[in-house]
């Protein structure tokens, strides 16, 4: 029996070991798998230490078919010509393909000219980030404008994602977030063998950016000795001006523990954290802040329309330092009501954030896609 067959392109490799998309597919891919579907997912191949680089190869990873390219170049460079294999790879297999972000879009032509039917996840207004060059955010404006007009499906996973993408003149988005699995328990062994008791601190996942605001995080909580922890995970370097700054704001209190991506540890840290902070100031609805909601982290977050509409009611916001300062000493002092705000969390995770649904609402994309007899009208 031929089997319906989707490629899923755009991210580094699975399992997730980078970031929100990768995540997205090591949790997609199974799923697809058990409804029937051929998975093939493209991996990225690294070069060593010595600068030597595998061959190209294929391997099965739980039933899901890997795809392994790689590239001397390193960087963004690196990525570009890894996307570029994989959409020329892409050309000649059957299925529906699944492109995770947009930052090369312009490629996907390629798929649409030899009709493939592509599905886009549109990812973050990535143009409008401050850290970009101008020749960057030019890129990304173009490859924003080509995929959404492109892509027979392009996907929303935010709505003012797609209210932006309507104002560029598009108007066939489908609004779909990202899910998480609930966690409802954690084994704390991983967290006291930090140094950490289940309550006692404070947590933050994310990049070390500017505009996640880390360093407004980490000062504001070091403003005075606090009777809690502050554990900031993600990745330092030691060259890089604004990482060295949010290092030598930091209290005593202050743990930078790198970047953890050992699934049970990073849930144990947000089930037994007294609430999980969130500074994204630009993005959609960010794979991080779900993950919180579902392990039932109270949340505070950034104030702007993209974290309201994800963490809801009931959760704290901060526009600037003195206002999260102002949170965390209220905090501290026991007078925010927590275990209203952890169920309120737990509600909204179920109410739009649950695995199933966010998955469901994705084979129903592609489903349509392999009806289709021809592509979809840009």
């Amino acid at each position: 029996m031929n089997k319906k067959t989707v490629n899923i392109l755009g991210i580094r490799g699975v399992p997730a070991a980078h970031g929100g998309f990768e995540t997205f597919a090591a949790q997609l891919a199974p799923y697809l798998r058990d409804k029937g579907w051929a998975v093939n997912v493209y991996c990225q191949i690294e070069p060593d230490s010595d600068g030597a680089l595998a061959d190209d190869f294929e391997d099965d990873w739980n039933g899901i078919c890997r795809i392994h390219f790689g590239s001397k170049a390193t960087s963004s460079k690196g990525t570009v010509v890894f996307d570029w294999r994989c959409v020329r790879d892409a050309m000649r297999r059957p299925g529906v393909n699944l492109v995770l972000g947009y930052n090369t879009a312009i490629f996907s032509l390629l798929l649409r000219a030899s009709g493939k039917r592509v599905v886009m996840n549109m990812d973050g207004v990535e143009w409008k980030r401050a850290k970009w060059s101008l020749p960057v955010k030019s890129w990304f404006y173009l490859n924003e404008f080509v995929g959404s007009h492109v892509a027979n499906v392009p996907v929303a996973d935010h709505p003012e994602i797609a209210q932006h993408l309507r104002r560029h003149g598009c108007y066939r988005a489908e609004v779909i977030p990202y899910g998480a699995e609930r966690v409802d328990a954690a084994e704390p062994d991983a967290i006291t063998a930090m140094g950490l008791t289940p309550g006692g601190y404070l947590v933050s996942i994310a990049r070390i950016e500017p505009e996640n605001s880390i360093l407004e995080i980490v000062s504001a909580f070091s403003r005075q000795k606090r009777g809690l922890k502050l554990v900031v995970l993600g990745n330092f370097k030691a060259d890089n001006a604004y990482h060295q700054a949010v290092q030598a704001a930091a209290s005593a209190d202050v743990m930078f523990p790198g970047a953890i991506y050992e699934k049970e540890t990073v849930a144990a840290l947000r089930f037994h954290a007294l609430a999980y902070m969130h500074g994204h100031q630009v993005g959609g609805t960010n794979p991080s802040l779900v993950e919180a909601l579902a392990a039932q982290n109270a949340v505070i977050a950034h104030d702007n329309r993209f974290n309201r509409w994800v963490a809801g009611e009931g959760q704290f916001y901060f526009s600037d330092e003195d206002q999260l300062a102002g949170i965390v000493e209220r905090l501290d002092r026991g007078e925010l009501d927590i275990v209203s705000s952890k169920a309120r969390a737990a509600e909204r995770h179920a109410a739009q954030f649950t695995l199933d649904d966010i998955h469901g609402q994705y084979e129903a994309v592609l489903n349509r896609m392999v009806r289709q007899a021809g592509p979809v009208s840009a």
